[in-house]
């Protein structure tokens, strides 16, 4: 069994752009791979374990499940490890750590939908949750189109918005304003991305303020209930993970984003629909993540061996 950490995943080097075309690859599998819905678990309070399973199609031959949990006051917030086996000879092939995965994966899937649903430029772009994953979603956007203007209006959180300034100082594609109230972020964005973790209220509840056209990604599904009622459609990474939503049964109109990837579904057809896209995320995406990651590494990562019984055994 391989150990992949981190470092070794970073050290690869893996480019924001090529995230995004990992993530096109996967969505392409969806259909032959098995993929139930994710199991999650809550300890105490809003904390939580999920486990995502996933096997990917022939020839691949990868089953690998993924554990990400969230627990208030750890450091980090949140985690996640992965498991790879040869979904054929039942093999453990490795054990990575996920965090730089999960993170990445969850970045490139937001870019995609935005490219998939946004009206036609010029655009604006509020961003609402300046963390790591606000930043991911950025870094893929900005380096996958990267002769695109792109301006962008940070919603102000204690000093975030100078620190997610400074990190993409060296990006001459963007240009960033800042903005100290929610409701009003919205009103001036086409595309409103939130990267908030946890919130128990609507983020706008302010109807109105939601311009025509435009494009809601909550990362982290919350705050945008409102949005389920209105809006004109709405798309997300899976049925199953969506199903449970209050307001489900009540969309105008839904899709999966594979479907009009594929052309099955119709994505935007004008510049006046007002679209939400639920990214939940999936074990797809990460098996995928850690498929490509251990072909990278499978040759210098350290080797642990497992003495395991070769024949049956009785007790």
């Amino acid at each position: 069994m391989k150990i992949i950490s981190q470092e070794q995943i970073k050290e690869l080097n893996i480019s924001p752009a090529t995230c995004v075309q990992w993530v096109k690859e996967s969505f392409a599998l969806k259909e032959t791979a098995q993929l139930p819905a994710k199991i999650s678990l809550h300890p105490q309070g809003n904390d939580f374990f999920n486990t995502m399973p996933c096997i990917l199609p022939a020839p691949h031959n990868y089953y690998a499940v993924k554990i990400v949990h969230r627990i208030k006051g750890a450091s980090p917030t949140l985690g996640s490890d992965m498991l790879l086996y040869n979904s054929q000879s039942g093999e453990l092939l490795a054990m990575l750590d996920a965090d730089w995965i999960t993170t990445m994966r969850t970045g490139a899937v937001a870019t995609l939908a935005i490219q998939t649903f946004r009206k036609k430029a010029p655009h604006t772009y509020g961003i609402i949750g300046l963390g790591n994953t606000g930043r991911a979603t950025i870094l893929c956007l900005l380096e996958s189109e990267p002769d695109m203007p792109h301006h962008i209006i940070l919603k102000n959180y204690k000093n975030q918005a100078e620190l997610f300034i400074q990190r993409f100082s060296k990006y001459n594609n963007v240009t960033f304003s800042t903005c100290n109230d929610t409701e009003e972020l919205i009103s001036q964005s086409d595309i409103i991305i939130s990267c908030i973790t946890e919130t128990q209220e609507l983020l706008c509840a302010d109807n109105s303020k939601f311009k025509k056209g435009c494009l809601v990604v909550p990362v982290h599904t919350r705050g945008f209930q409102n949005c389920d009622l209105f809006f004109d459609k709405v798309f997300a990474d899976d049925t199953a993970h969506v199903r449970g939503f209050k307001y489900f049964d009540k969309f105008k109109q839904f899709a999966e984003i594979q479907d009009v990837l594929s052309g099955k579904s119709l994505g935007r057809e004008n510049n006046d629909e007002r679209i939400l896209s639920y990214n939940i995320g999936l074990g797809l995406h990460d098996t995928v993540f850690a498929m490509k990651i251990y072909e990278l590494l499978k040759s210098t990562a350290p080797q642990i061996d497992i003495e395991r019984e070769t024949d049956k055994f009785w007790v």
